[in-house]
């Protein structure tokens, strides 16, 4: 009796990555194609990139950063749901997740991990996502329940809730001390554009001038990634 070679059942699942830091990529790349279940499929270091090669691969996942060359990984993650509304996506980024995972989920994320975290937790993100689950810390997800529990209306929502994406990524940057042309070069915008963004943002967080603007970004900026002890 002969007996016919056992295939092995497992197909690794292929991972698109999107991040416009080389060394990022060539991190995640090898992490992920030493994993018995998983390998890279592709990569995209712009929104372009990514949207060219969601299309011609047809990835399993798409690993996200938010900072990209030509274009807002928010806004990506919007148009790749519109187009490719099965393809499941998780936001690896050095942003601080308690201010933009909620904004990558209603964007159409599955999960958001911070890029300080270990390799380990990057790859248990994607395969929860791939399992079609929400993946976030326990933290954020706790902080999200406790908002779901007391949720205002939108119309009622007060400071930094109110902004919009595109609003928040240029308080942010207005915080980090870039100047408009910067912002502008950086998120492919007219500096005009830059700038009524600039006026909506004081007008909702009322402030009058644009020290206060400065004053107000620079202050959620630094709440928002406190400095790190020397003895963690």
């Amino acid at each position: 009796m002969t007996t016919k070679p056992v295939r092995s059942a497992l197909r690794k699942m292929r991972i698109l990555l999107v991040d416009d830091h080389a060394i990022v990529r060539e991190g995640f790349a090898e992490l992920i194609n030493h994993s018995p279940d998983l390998q890279v499929c592709g990569e995209a270091k712009t929104a372009a990139e990514a949207m060219e090669a969601v299309g011609r691969l047809k990835p399993d996942l798409a690993l996200v950063d938010l900072s990209l060359q030509g274009g807002s990984g928010l806004d990506l993650i919007k148009n790749l749901r519109t187009l490719h509304p099965l393809l499941p996506m998780l936001v690896v980024s050095m942003h601080e997740e308690q201010l933009y995972a909620a904004r990558a989920l209603q964007a159409g994320a599955l999960g958001y991990v911070m890029k300080r975290e270990a390799f380990k937790t990057v790859l248990h993100a994607i395969r929860a996502v791939l399992r079609g689950e929400v993946f976030l810390s326990k933290n954020v997800r706790e902080r999200m329940l406790h908002q779901m529990v007391g949720v205002r209306p939108p119309a009622q929502r007060t400071g930094v809730a109110q902004l919009s994406d595109r609003e928040l990524e240029v308080f942010e940057l207005i915080g980090e001390g870039r100047t408009t042309r910067h912002i502008a070069g950086k998120l492919h915008l007219s500096v005009s554009t830059v700038e009524t963004h600039r006026a909506h943002i004081k007008e909702k967080l009322s402030l009058s001038n644009p020290a206060e603007l400065m004053r107000a970004a620079v202050e959620w900026v630094n709440s928002a990634n406190p400095p790190v002890s020397p003895n963690r």
